[in-house]
């Protein structure tokens, strides 16, 4: 099997999908101790070094190196501050690209990154990758025109190292009324789950901002997009529909129960499989349960990208 090395880990989204493609983790990193728990509850084999990538000084030899450096500074539902010091993690990326020297790397991020204020932040991305010896590029994909059950809008940026004269080609649509098969539902994801899941959702009331858009999709829709703040998570569909009364007022069409996406459910609409554990440790709480399911790369998106790599491990 193929080596990889994984940066910016979370609870191991990317690494599921990795993993699924065919190759080794032989090393993960992150900084919040409960995507360490969530992690190696669900793939105890690998390394999985707790901590701030600035201090790790060396890494493990591997053929591949994925990573998801934070996005707060990109994302639309973040701060949106092109001068923030978390824009600039890929600069650690990009240090253990030139250490390790793999035969090829893939970043994800958000799609908001293409975004004109921060179109120079991409551009020394690409430039900094290029100058390590990589032929790259990148593309926005949305997860569910690869089998995952919501609308999840991500810019890959992949890389081929330049000795093997190769550009990378992203994998056509799989899911949807262009590809093959259908969109994978809400449904199809979380229908055998508990209806009312005590005490796995935030369950406190729905606020002016929650209740100024739709944040409701049906059972046989893909959902919107998964989040890790518990407030903002979309609602269930067992909620009742929500109604436009005016500019930001929106209101549930009847008086029936309603609730957010539990987190659990969050996992399984950002496609980890249905054995995904959220384990029982000192950092366990609602909230960190949320947000390693929010933040989490779908793995079947990561898994389709890395297996459109070209064969370069043989």
């Amino acid at each position: 099997m193929p080596k990889a090395v994984s940066l910016f880990s979370g609870c191991g989204g990317s690494d599921a999908g990795i993993i699924r493609a065919g190759f080794d983790v032989v090393m993960a990193n992150d900084i919040l101790a409960y995507a360490r728990d969530t992690y190696l509850a669900n793939h105890p084999e690998t390394d999985y070094v707790l901590g701030d990538i600035r201090k790790i000084e060396s890494f493990p030899d591997a053929e591949l190196l994925v990573g998801c450096y934070p996005c707060q500074g990109f994302s639309q539902g973040g701060v949106r501050q092109v001068d923030r010091k978390i824009n600039y993690l890929y600069q650690e990326f990009a240090r253990a690209l030139n250490a390790i020297k793999p035969k090829a790397f893939i970043v994800e991020n958000v799609s908001g990154m293409t975004r004109s204020n921060f179109k120079h932040l991409l551009d020394d991305q690409i430039k900094v990758f290029t100058e390590a010896g990589y032929n790259v590029t990148f593309k926005v994909l949305n997860a569910a025109e690869y089998g995952v059950p919501q609308e999840r809008k991500r810019i890959f940026i992949v890389g081929i190292r330049q000795d093997f004269g190769i550009t990378f080609t992203f994998p056509e649509a799989t899911h949807g009324p262009k590809a093959d098969s259908p969109f994978v539902t809400i449904r199809d994801a979380i229908s055998d789950l508990p209806e009312w899941p005590e005490g796995e959702f935030y369950a406190k009331e729905f606020h002016w901002y929650y209740m100024s858009r739709d944040r409701r999709r049906a059972w046989d829709e893909v959902s919107k997009t998964i989040v890790s703040n518990p407030r903002h998570m979309p609602l269930h569909p067992m909620s009742p529909k929500l109604i436009k009364h005016g500019h930001n007022d929106w209101r549930f069409e009847t008086e029936g129960r309603a609730r957010r996406f539990s987190y659990r459910e969050a996992a399984r609409i950002q496609g980890f499989a249905k054995a995904f554990v959220f384990p029982e440790t000192e950092a366990t709480n609602l909230t960190n349960c949320y947000t390693v399911a929010g933040n989490a790369v779908p793995p079947p998106l990561f898994e389709a990208v890395a297996r459109a790599l070209p064969d370069l491990w043989s």
